[in-house]
């Protein structure tokens, strides 16, 4: 596949028009670690909302959605829209406190909600665990997305795709900080928007338009009769299937497994976004609108390419043949979507081309910046050197980005798809979740209850993965359904036996956050607050519950209104829009309120 001349023009205005205005920020990020890492704390909720989104349409994204729908059809996707669940319940139960707690990054949270040494060792830990390794394997996956268009588009090997990328992403992410991670997001959404309607306009029309796609795959059903257009599990003929991808992620995964973009509570970048925010009410917009993006705007382009690629290329071996150059290691369902841009015209090339750099970037970027900030803040700052200047901390923040690349640079070799990638984070996140929900919640968990967790889910991984080695094969939902009952039982023993919280902090905390429900009743009474104190941030958790169901309700109805109508049935179509309308007005009643009440809670 060739780019034309004006393909290069394009591309070079995108880039130009994406990464040139993060350069007017490089003077002012490098003024100390909270504009470098957290921009003042003066992001407006759209931005911070525009961003969330931005870095979670990666390169990977649309190549882990075609693996998906070609593996498991179009309902395969449960696996992560069941963490609509996950994101709306951020917004309602967690947006406002984690603005409240008024910390740099989500790690520094630890000690000003625990105490001992307990806290310290959690922060550390999980500043160069998350930080480093999990965060190296995040951009891996990422990169090795772009190996394989790279190979497709260009025939590039992975270290000339490393090379370009590496170059790009680690001198913006390093000069400009999060405001440049921020103005770049901003543009790229809708570079990257553009580009992806593109591609699955040309797919559909290149195998005859959308009629033709559904007679075709009605006409021929995949292994086991797997429906591949229905947005719902066959539960009569495929029951483990249905289990996996349906029942599983939105009966236990939603709210058990910790996932990068996805944390039950809010974490990660998401964290750093809602924590960047100017006021409670950005926290929350920005947290809602990156739901309603997130899970209704994007996964139709990315379906209806899976979809065609069906068609266009019905086995691996179809894709071998078209594109004989490819290296054998990178062949995968998951690079059905880059081969499908070969229906692109002349012109969309370009855009497209543009679009995935800027999906790499915008994802490189947010990881590099967020895990430099753990690495720094969380790590360097809190246990090295925790007397040097706000200059040196922004130079030791640079250097770090560049030396995550070059660990995450060497792990694309080692990866073989987006989807094994994904199996992996889940299964080692796997039992946490509940924790991450609960601590704001109930005043017993305690530092320990963390250290044990992550514990005990990771090694019960491990084991698994090593009896899979021997011959011992668990299938993953039932793995994961293990790790999630070793690990829940492991910390809640922990919260009644384990060393407690210091009373003191627990009370600093509650003053400076004012969690509510009934969790922190003793708290609240040893710091002589009555009900109406209790009461004085607004929140209620009555509403919050409304809120969270009105808002999974507007989302998931939207997306399968869209759907719907790509596939010509009006009648689901209607009667879902009426669903959406209905639960959007209750949502938007519940938001109104929530900005409209409440006062700031008392300094601590």
């Amino acid at each position: 596949m060739r780019l034309q001349v004006v393909d290069w023009i394009i591309v070079a205005v995108i880039m130009l028009i994406c990464f040139g205005p993060a350069l007017f920020f490089r003077k002012r990020s490098g003024k100390s670690t909270s504009e470098f890492f957290g921009s003042g704390r003066a992001v407006p909720w759209w931005l911070a909302g525009l961003s969330m989104v931005a870095t979670t349409f990666s390169s990977d994204t649309p190549n882990l959605v075609t693996d998906i729908v070609r593996r498991n059809g179009v309902a395969g996707n449960w696996v992560w829209w069941a963490f609509t669940l996950t994101g709306v319940a951020t917004v309602f139960f967690y947006a406002r406190m984690w603005r409240r707690s008024e910390v740099l990054t989500d790690l520094e949270f630890y000690e000003i909600r625990y105490s001992g040494k307990a806290a310290g060792f959690v922060r550390g830990f999980r500043s160069v665990y998350l930080g480093f390794f999990f965060n190296c394997i995040i951009m891996a996956t990422v990169n090795l997305a772009a190996c394989k268009i790279a190979a497709v588009l260009f025939g590039f090997e992975r270290w000339q795709t490393l090379l370009f990328v590496g170059l790009l992403n680690v001198v913006f992410a390093a000069m400009t900080g999060l405001w440049g991670v921020l103005v770049i997001d901003m543009v790229q959404f809708f570079v990257k928007m553009t580009a992806v309607i593109a591609a699955a306009y040309f797919a559909v029309r290149a195998v005859g338009g959308m009629p033709v796609l559904i007679s075709k795959l009605a006409a021929t059903p995949g292994p086991g009769g797997l429906n591949f257009l229905s947005m719902l599990p066959d539960f009569k003929s495929n029951w483990d299937l249905a289990i996996a991808i349906f029942i599983m992620p939105l009966a236990v995964q939603w709210w058990a497994v910790w996932y990068p973009g996805a944390e039950p509570g809010g974490g990660s970048y998401i964290a750093q976004r809602m924590l960047a925010s100017k006021s409670e009410k950005d926290s929350l917009g920005a947290v809602l609108f990156f739901n309603v993006a997130h899970y209704v705007l994007r996964p139709w382009p990315w379906i209806l390419v899976g979809l065609c690629s069906l068609i266009v290329f019905p086995q691996l071996s179809d894709i071998q043949k078209a594109f004989p150059h490819l290296d054998p290691s990178l062949i995968g369902h998951d690079i059905a979507y880059p081969a499908m841009l070969k229906f692109l015209p002349v012109g969309f090339i370009g855009l497209m081309v543009g679009g995935l750099i800027a999906a790499n970037s915008s994802t490189n970027l947010t990881h590099l910046n967020w895990g430099a900030s753990y690495l720094v803040h969380d790590f360097y700052r809190r246990f090295i050197n925790k007397t040097a200047t706000e200059k040196h901390y922004v130079l030791v923040g640079r250097l770090a980005t560049i030396a995550l690349f070059f660990c995450a640079g060497g792990l694309v070799f080692i990866l073989d798809t987006a989807k094994d990638s994904f199996d992996i984070i889940l299964q080692v996140g796997a039992g946490t979740g509940l924790l991450y929900l609960v601590r704001w919640y109930w005043w017993r968990v305690n530092a320990w209850c963390e250290v044990n967790a992550m514990i005990s889910s990771f090694v019960f991984s491990v084991l698994l993965l090593v009896l899979r080695k021997f011959g011992l094969f668990v299938p993953t939902h039932y793995a994961l359904i293990l790790t999630v009952v070793v690990t829940t039982i492991t910390w809640v023993l922990t919260a009644f036996l384990g060393p407690q919280t210091d009373g003191e902090t627990l009370i600093r905390f509650y003053r400076k956050v004012r969690p509510m429900g009934p969790g922190w009743r003793k708290i609240r009474e040893r710091a002589g607050l009555s009900e109406a104190e209790a009461k004085a941030a607004g929140d209620s958790f009555p509403l919050a519950l409304v809120g969270w169901v009105s808002g999974s309700l507007t989302i998931w109805s939207a997306l399968f209104t869209v759907g719907n109508v790509l596939y010509g049935r009006w009648l689901y179509a209607g009667l879902l829009f009426a669903v959406f309308i209905g639960a959007g007005l209750v949502l938007i009643r519940v938001i109104n309120r929530l900005w409209s009440g409440g006062k700031a809670p008392a300094k601590a």
